[in-house]
């Protein structure tokens, strides 16, 4: 079945920007393939007038067979796929030194494999179209040395080189792959992983931003879209941190 609109890929719309994500797709008139959505997020999509197709079981993009499930899904409904944008793994903190090979492991499948799915899934299609936007979120910290989470620093590195690598190689197809990296955000994960939840904690990380502040979800939803709602058409290859100016 094809579409005459455009059509997004939100892999998790449970988690982390996931559901506003796909809350600013729909304002911007698009129908949405989803992984998991949070209770009730549906209803609001289709609220703001998109059609949702929600697919179970595939949030882990670190099993092989999650997103190329995600995107037969899209593909079956609609027919084609404008935009995806995936984000995958765990926050790890920790020195170099006192890291653990369990630890390593797990920021692999996460920060690496995970990606390493996602992005072969979804740019088939587009580069056999010729059309389509990628984002891969990944962190700021994979921009500099970051002391007290080396492993993970390193991880999301290599995912965020993964999609410039793969950028500069189906560039000629017309499709951008583009890598998002954020640090110091407000939600859950990032406070647990971080200690944040304790206001004198909260303090001393956020005098650490130059904005002085921590991002919000939302705020992040709204920037992403520059790379994913069809509006701008000559960036690939790119690596933008979103961390209040400290990357």
């Amino acid at each position: 079945m094809t579409n005459a609109r455009r059509v997004a890929l939100v892999t998790d719309a449970r988690s982390y920007v996931g559901p506003a994500l796909a809350r600013e797709f729909a304002r911007r008139g698009h129908d949405l393939v989803i992984g998991a959505p949070a209770p009730g997020l549906v209803e609001e999509l289709e609220g703001l007038g998109s059609t949702v197709v929600t697919v179970d079981g595939a949030r882990n993009l670190a099993e092989s067979e999650s997103a190329p499930r995600l995107v037969a899904a899209a593909l079956e409904r609609f027919g084609h796929i404008d935009a995806a944008v995936a984000f995958s793994g765990q926050i790890i903190g920790g020195k170099f030194l006192e890291s653990t090979d369990a630890q390593l492991d797990a920021l692999f499948e996460g920060c690496v494999r995970g990606p390493y799915h996602f992005l072969k899934a979804v740019a088939e299609p587009m580069v056999t179209r010729r059309s389509g936007q990628i984002v891969l979120i990944t962190s700021a910290s994979a921009a500099r040395p970051t002391r007290g989470a080396s492993l993970y620093s390193s991880m999301r590195a290599g995912a965020t080189m993964m999609a410039k690598n793969l950028a500069q190689e189906i560039a000629p197809s017309g499709v951008q792959v583009n890598a998002l990296g954020t640090n110091f955000m407000d939600f859950p994960e990032f406070h647990e992983a971080s200690g944040t939840n304790d206001p004198e904690v909260r303090a001393r990380l956020e005098s650490r931003v130059p904005l002085r502040r921590m991002g919000t979800l939302e705020e992040f939803a709204s920037f992403s879209m520059a790379f994913l709602d069809g509006t701008s058409g000559f960036t690939t290859g790119q690596f933008v941190a979103y961390a209040g100016g400290w990357a």
